[in-house]
């Protein structure tokens, strides 16, 4: 398992905001700040830069390689669904570009203590800030009735094969709590015979669905997005990269409502909303990690890069 964490498609974000000196921009989601640190290079002397992140741990981590541009960057404990509020206290009215690289970190994913792996046996957890009082995925799993696990597999990950993985997790309750990442992956695999003939683990699904329904991430990603657009100058860029298709699609169809702006129903002749495109996309189809990135980064296969200009008015 690869143990250190390396960010995305660097060279592919950083180029299409087109990182300048004196500029502001923010990365919402600092991680260990590879991101961050190449915007601080690419915008010096005098560019500024705020990361936002909302794990104390990966706050820690990544402020440590900041030493040379402690002048230039801000550092933000938050969740980025508050990035146009959290931006705004930090002094700035507008930014020059926005940068989201979602998902896990591969450093949270290695770390037994954070529970996301069912590769490394730890106690079920899976929140991005573990301060956060919010329910774990110990809670779901030993909690959850009927009804909200069928939620959270079908509309976070997706799971055909739900009601076979909701009746295991049932049926392993009644004996006691599921514990660990270890005891859940097992009956996930015991109750879907067959699937190892997939390339995926048969509990990556569940896994997913987990983590995403703990943290509120696709919800979180919206309000994200929409803070962004306010935070941007005109001509201003938001470059987001996902990592599975559920936060793409959301990203997608948020560029593409944007851009079209008019919501009025198609057989109505004149434009009655009155509403104006706010942006214009600058990735029709979504940008792929390249061949060599993926080969020595097997975390970018999945990377999807999708980025828009704010329209000048």
């Amino acid at each position: 398992m690869q143990t250190r964490h390396r960010p995305v498609m660097r060279e592919e974000s950083l180029s299409i905001l087109d990182i300048r000196p004196g500029r502001v921009y923010v990365d919402a989601t600092l991680g260990d700040g590879g991101h961050a640190e190449m915007m601080l290079k690419k915008s010096s002397p005098d560019g500024i830069i705020i990361g936002i992140d909302r794990d104390p741990e990966a706050i820690a981590r990544a402020s440590e390689r900041f030493g040379p541009f402690r002048n230039r960057i801000q550092v933000i404990k938050g969740n980025f669904r508050d990035l146009c509020g959290l931006i705004r206290e930090a002094g700035f009215d507008s930014v020059d570009g926005v940068l989201m690289d979602l998902g896990v970190s591969m450093i949270q994913v290695v770390t037994p203590s954070r529970g996301f792996s069912f590769m490394l046996d730890a106690p079920l957890d899976m929140r991005m800030n573990p301060e956060e009082p919010v329910p774990t995925a110990y809670d779901l799993v030993n909690g959850a009735g009927i009804d909200q696990l069928r939620k959270i597999l079908v509309e976070y990950g997706e799971e055909k094969r739900w009601r076979s993985v909701a009746s295991a997790i049932l049926k392993a309750r009644e004996k006691g709590p599921v514990r660990t990442t270890r005891e859940l992956a097992g009956l996930i695999e015991k109750a879907l015979p067959g699937a190892r003939r997939y390339k995926i683990h048969p509990a990556t699904r569940t896994f997913q669905a987990l983590r995403i329904a703990v943290n509120d991430e696709l919800n979180a990603l919206r309000e994200g997005l929409e803070g962004a657009v306010k935070i941007l100058k005109s001509g201003g860029r938001l470059c987001v990269i996902s990592f599975h298709s559920l936060e793409d699609r959301i990203v997608k169809q948020f560029f593409h409502a944007l851009e079209k702006g008019c919501t009025c129903p198609p057989d109505i002749p004149v434009c009655a909303c009155g509403k104006l495109p706010v942006l214009r996309r600058m990735t029709k189809k979504p940008v792929m990690a390249s061949p060599q990135e993926v080969e020595s980064n097997p975390w970018a296969r999945s990377a999807k890069l999708r980025a828009a200009e704010k329209i000048e008015r």
